[in-house]
């Protein structure tokens, strides 16, 4: 899922997710990727709920840009988007990535967008799996080793019944359709 807004910032934060994804998909045996527009980073909340609902999703990632403005209005809008982006998570049990970068102006969520500090959108996609891996090993009574790498769970992530009723899906994780 991410914001068309900020483009210059969203896109490059879609893109290190899709790697990201791309990069483990093999290895982890995931299915197809569905990417889903947000006119904003407000929407991604409604629009990953109504995902989350959908059964269709074992997991979501929602990608955006806020930048500190002459008001405090993005400051209104990141706190209800990360509160709301938790409620999907809690309320459905899909858990939800945070890759919604906060910045006080447009060089610093550049840098957080492929630049000099990393790509959140890589780094979101990369969390979300670790979490799906973390919780189909709590699920399954797997060993869990504070410290180890998570990725001896991962195999298993996009396989086997769910113990939440929810019809076994692959990965789906949301970001933005390249239109190319």
């Amino acid at each position: 899922m991410v914001s068309r807004y900020n483009p210059a910032v969203t896109d490059r934060l879609r893109e290190g997710a899709v790697r990201a994804w791309a990069s483990r998909r093999d290895s982890l045996d995931l299915g197809e990727l569905t990417i889903i527009d947000a006119p904003g980073s407000f929407e991604l909340t409604a629009l990953s709920a109504e995902a989350a609902a959908s059964n269709r999703f074992v997991g979501i990632v929602a990608l955006g840009c806020l930048i500190k403005g002459d008001t405090r209005h993005d400051e209104y809008i990141a706190h209800a988007v990360a509160h709301g982006l938790t409620e999907v998570t809690i309320r459905t049990g899909v858990p939800v990535a945070f890759g919604v970068i906060t910045a006080l102006t447009p060089k610093q969520a550049r840098d957080r967008a492929g630049g000099r500090k990393g790509n959140k959108g890589q780094e979101a996609m990369d969390a979300l799996l670790d979490t799906l891996a973390a919780i189909r090993a709590l699920r399954s009574g797997e060993p869990l080793t504070p410290g180890s790498p998570l990725s001896s769970s991962f195999p298993h992530v996009a396989r086997g019944p769910s113990t939440r009723s929810r019809p076994d899906k692959s990965i789906r994780a949301s970001a933005r359709s390249a239109r190319k």
